[in-house]
């Protein structure tokens, strides 16, 4: 009986430690999101797309591609430019499929803008369904950038960086 006793306080102790336990569990805290840079420093610009890409993830189930362009002041700008052209060409004729999503982002917008446009060309129409284009730019190429991407079929979202 008194086995039964001491069994039956310590499961009534037990009880509300338990239920304050499950009260205190972590809640997640949304961080701030950071700064579009005002500098062509490619770190920054990785830095700020490590924030604002995975806000854009919702529905994705595999890793982004991010193409960043880079600033007209770094060395080698237009071998850099035509490198980064060609890969997002090839990518694209090699086919993106359902559940992807394209990000293109840099200090430039016009330049960004191009880029994404001319690899957007020889995408066949409807060949894209499912995927998501990111255009993070300014306001006056969204429009460029929506007429040149919207034939393929994606989800297109603009963010201004402003």
């Amino acid at each position: 009986m008194k086995t039964v006793n001491r069994l039956l306080l310590a499961a009534c102790l037990a009880l509300p430690i338990a239920a304050c336990q499950k009260d205190e569990a972590p809640q997640q805290v949304e961080r701030a999101p950071v700064a579009v840079p005002t500098t062509e420093a490619s770190a920054d610009w990785r830095a700020y797309l490590q924030d604002l890409v995975p806000r854009h993830m919702e529905g994705i189930t595999n890793q982004p591609y991010i193409y960043l362009v880079p600033g007209e002041s770094t060395d080698d700008f237009q071998g850099n430019y035509d490198r980064l052209l060609d890969k997002a060409t090839t990518d694209l004729q090699r086919g993106i499929i359902r559940g992807n999503l394209l990000a293109y982002a840099g200090p430039n917008p016009s330049r960004v803008a191009d880029l994404v446009t001319t690899a957007f060309e020889k995408v066949p129409a409807g060949s894209m369904q499912g995927v998501r284009v990111l255009y993070i730019g300014s306001a006056a190429e969204n429009e460029r950038v929506k007429a040149a991407v919207e034939p393929a079929g994606v989800e297109y979202v603009f963010v201004e960086a402003k």
